[in-house]
């Protein structure tokens, strides 16, 4: 359970890392028109599925049979009723329209999220119409049960970077980066792997302070370098992502085990995926003599780190 659990950890971070509404960190490059959408699926779904393929066969081999599936005593699942399929799978196309309404009208995100959860409130409430006691079916009962303590600890995140944005400390810090560092692609590199000791959405914060729009413009291979490897980076430890800290608390997996059996497995894909971006980019947008210098400074990442 624990080593599924782990995979399943693995998996989320590296399949939200290719669209603008499967990660925070990829939503906030999106929100700042960083990336737009088709670039950002087009080119990151790549890398991420052989980030996820990497990891995933160095963890399958630890994999041992037993009996624990036939002896579950988990119940039967039970069919949802057809209004709860209705609401759900509406749902679900509110989300996927998110980032389409967004790139076929040029409004902000927020306008498209508004305009889904108003289609759901607007659903639920015809559903339930002139029904008593199903207060709690309604959207109304679900926007009081939202995670505020949570929503201002990202405020309060966003508000400190703004800070240090205003005060030319994130610009010193981007300069000294640049000095010490011999390229960018080191510099995404090595914010993914602290990606997994920080949570990546101060990390991605600080970074979209650092470097300016206006000399790296939106889909640059910066935005997307830093969106796959602030994604993946979070897998190497189990308190890198909210992923990881959701299985310690689950499973109750120590830092330890996940450190011993799974953090290799998860470095290898985060360095398979940042290698296959390289290259990938190198053959669409630079040619293909490009391809192994790009190898080559993934492997002096991994020298640097």
């Amino acid at each position: 359970r624990r080593l599924f659990g782990a995979m399943v950890v693995v998996a989320a971070n590296a399949g939200g890392v290719w669209t603008p509404i499967g990660d925070v960190t990829t939503t906030m490059l999106w929100i700042n028109n960083n990336l737009s959408t088709v670039p950002t699926v087009t080119e990151l779904f790549l890398p991420s599925v052989v980030c996820l393929v990497g990891s995933l066969a160095f963890l399958v081999n630890q994999v041992e049979e037993d009996s624990s599936l036939a002896e579950s005593t988990l119940p039967e699942p039970s069919t949802l009723a057809p209004r709860g399929q209705l609401v759900f799978w509406a749902g679900i196309a509110s989300l996927l329209a998110v980032p389409v309404f967004s790139e076929l009208t040029g409004l902000p995100p927020y306008v498209a999220m508004l305009t889904g959860l108003g289609a759901m409130w607007t659903l639920t409430d015809l559903i339930h119409f002139g029904e008593e006691g199903e207060a709690e079916m309604k959207v109304p009962a679900a926007l009081s049960k939202l995670d505020t303590s949570g929503i201002l600890f990202f405020l309060g995140i966003l508000m400190s970077i703004g800070v240090l944005d205003r005060s030319g400390l994130l610009k010193d810090l981007a300069v000294f980066l640049n000095e010490n560092l011999p390229s960018q692609d080191i510099i995404a590199t090595v914010i993914g792997i602290a990606s997994a000791l920080i949570d990546n959405v101060p990390l991605v914060a600080a970074t979209m302070g650092m470097y300016d729009l206006a000399d790296y413009g939106t889909d640059d291979k910066l935005w997307q370098l830093i969106a796959l490897c602030a994604g993946t980076g979070g897998s190497i430890l189990i308190i890198g992502s909210a992923s990881g800290v959701a299985l310690m608390g689950l499973e109750k997996v120590d830092f330890l085990w996940y450190a011993k059996k799974v953090s290799i497995g998860a470095a290898v894909g985060y360095f398979a995926g940042i290698a296959t971006y390289l290259a990938q980019n190198a053959l669409l947008h630079g040619g293909e003599g490009l391809v192994l210098p790009a190898m080559a400074a993934t492997t002096d990442a991994i020298d640097t780190v």
